[in-house]
């Protein structure tokens, strides 16, 4: 009996602890998404890098937890289910009236709290806001079931601080 349970600690107790040294090497601890980073001129890196400094721990009740590759063009809350990227390009549907009015019906210009945005819909849901008549373009994604009206209210102050009004470049 001695034999048996000496044997299964030495065949059973490394592989298993093998086992589990390797699933907790291969597995994410947290739920940290990715997020493109933007390349944008240097002035606009240097309005995105302020934004950055001032931006909230919170956003409609979530944490901040910035996605991957880290970068001051980028942030996120909840897990990084709210995605805000600094520095983009302006989006399709703000330079063309064709595209604005043909290509979705969805998309709606709007302001929340001094701060004007595109909203347009994502494929699978939720929604993407983008920055108008701002220096430097800002969007944020917001997944469906989120309340958006929240994440711009709690991102408003921020964008007012640290992007002046303005034309893009």
């Amino acid at each position: 009996m001695n034999f048996f349970r000496h044997r299964c600690r030495v065949l059973i107790g490394p592989p298993a602890i093998a086992v589990l040294i390797t699933v907790a090497g291969c597995s994410s601890a947290d739920d940290t998404a990715s997020a493109a980073v933007p390349s944008p001129t240097a002035k606009a890196t240097k309005l995105c890098r302020d934004l950055d400094k001032v931006l909230p721990p919170t956003v409609d009740g979530e944490s901040r937890h910035d996605p991957d590759p880290a970068s001051a063009l980028t942030a996120g809350w909840g897990g990084s289910a709210i995605i805000l990227r600094c520095g983009v390009r302006q989006p399709p549907k703000m330079i063309d009236p064709k595209v604005a009015e043909g290509a979705d019906p969805d998309a709606v210009a709007g302001g929340v709290n001094g701060v004007d945005w595109l909203m347009e819909k994502r494929d699978g849901g939720g929604n993407r806001f983008t920055t108008a008549n701002r220096s430097v373009y800002v969007e944020v994604t917001v997944p469906k079931g989120t309340d958006s009206s929240g994440v711009l209210i709690d991102l408003a102050s921020a964008v007012k601080k640290a992007i002046p009004k303005g034309i893009a470049d």
